[in-house]
């Protein structure tokens, strides 16, 4: 739950899209909690204001380390309000940022206005995204594995829309290590964590989850890192690279 929602959609695009021709595209959406908009739990908005008033300082470090050294076409998936935006670096030729909540894409838009690279904020979800096969160099991910309804499902849109050979940038929160404090992680997502941010699970096994789809993670750092007492059970985390 770094900027994310849990929606459900239909995606259908034109194979050849590029960033210079949008995808012809009907996205369908089914809210149940949102991080943004009308939608929004009480406690999203709590997060959310406090992060405006104080930004997290490690979280903008975690970023920029996570996004340093990409280049060429980029997709972002789940990008939420476009906060990511400023982290990407110059050798990165083109980003599509993929969201399926319109309030984020709308202030994700103009975020990409005063974004270094070329940026598209297109309407998509994490499995059903609105590109062709093999059309990008490298995919990211933050906060969004742990809230996507199918993890499999997602995992397998993202390796179809890489190249061979493609990297997929990951900073996840993730299952502890710790067996008591995953007893925590579960009973936040039982009781509320899971209601009021959008659909996230802190307890998921994200890292299991991507080896499962087959991809090759080439480092993997792992950290306990929260804001604040409340989001302490979101606190262990992965941020690392994985290949195609």
């Amino acid at each position: 739950m770094f900027a994310r929602t849990r929606l459900l959609a239909r995606v259908s695009w034109q194979e050849g899209w590029s960033l210079n021709e949008r995808p012809t595209a009907k996205l369908e959406l089914t809210a149940s909690t949102s991080l943004y908009g009308p939608h929004q739990s009480r406690f999203a908005r709590h997060l959310e204001r406090r992060e405006q008033r104080r930004p997290d300082p490690v979280a903008h470090e975690l970023r920029t380390r996570l996004l340093a050294g990409l280049r060429g076409a980029v997709i972002e998936v789940g990008a939420g309000d476009g906060r990511s935006f400023e982290h990407y670096p110059p050798t990165v030729e083109r980003l599509l940022a993929a969201e399926p909540d319109p309030v984020a894409r709308e202030a994700a838009a103009e975020r990409a206005r005063a974004a270094t690279p070329r940026i598209e904020v297109a309407a998509g979800v994490a499995d059903a995204l609105p590109a062709p096969t093999a059309s990008f160099d490298a995919a990211v991910v933050m906060g969004v594995l742990c809230s996507v309804p199918d993890v499999s499902a997602a995992l397998a849109e993202i390796q179809r829309v890489l190249v061979p050979g493609g990297e997929l940038r990951l900073w996840e929160h993730v299952r502890s290590h710790n067996p008591a404090f995953r007893l925590v992680q579960r009973a936040a997502d039982s009781l509320f964590w899971t209601r009021s941010l959008g659909g996230c699970e802190t307890s998921r096994d994200t890292e299991a989850a991507i080896r499962a789809a087959g991809f090759e993670i080439l480092r993997l750092e792992h950290g306990f890192h929260s804001s604040s007492l409340l989001t302490v059970p979101c606190a262990p985390y992965v941020l690392g690279v994985a290949r195609r």
